[in-house]
């Protein structure tokens, strides 16, 4: 399956598959789906930042899922750290695409020089994710209990940690 950097283009399919998952999952604590416009204003803020942003082709050329990596936090201390996202269609999920768009991902910021990937997922009970990056290579390093509501219950963020490239074997350049 092809894995190419996403374009402007990709920003209205991006917004769907991600649209529906704010409203039938909890794996984005938003609770409202942000418009095409602010999907355009994320994307440019992650491009122009530098980090990667993927998508996942059919072979109709149909968006079937994104990945991207962003900065953990924006102190500077973090700057070796990035944090990942990986959205599947609804339509398209079991078939190994986030694999694909995570492993590719991990690839592309190793090659940016990034040392650490954290995953920060939603729910506990998210078994899909957790298993994705586990399959990748993260380690769970931690629960945030009960710090969202959303779909009328209290939902952990589950937090996921992997090294890239020397990781802290050596400090960065």
């Amino acid at each position: 399956m092809p894995i190419r950097p996403a374009r402007l283009a990709d920003v209205g399919p991006v917004q769907a598959i991600y649209a529906h998952h704010v409203l039938h999952g909890l794996a984005s604590f938003e609770l409202e789906p942000p418009s095409v416009e602010a999907m355009r204003r994320r994307f440019e803020a992650v491009t122009s930042g530098g980090y990667p942003y993927l998508v996942a082709e059919g072979d109709d050329g149909t968006v079937l899922g994104c990945a991207y990596a962003s900065a953990y936090r924006t102190r500077p201390a973090y700057r070796h750290t990035v944090e990942d996202s990986v959205y599947v269609a609804a339509a398209a999920t079991g078939r190994g695409i986030g694999r694909q768009l995570l492993s590719r991902l991990i690839a592309e910021a190793e090659a940016l020089g990034y040392r650490q990937m954290l995953a920060v997922i939603g729910d506990s009970g998210n078994a899909a994710s957790i298993g994705l990056h586990r399959a990748c290579g993260f380690a769970e390093v931690g629960t945030l209990r009960a710090v969202g509501f959303k779909c009328g219950r209290w939902v952990d963020s589950v937090l996921m940690q992997r090294a890239l490239g020397e990781g802290d074997r050596s400090a960065p350049r």
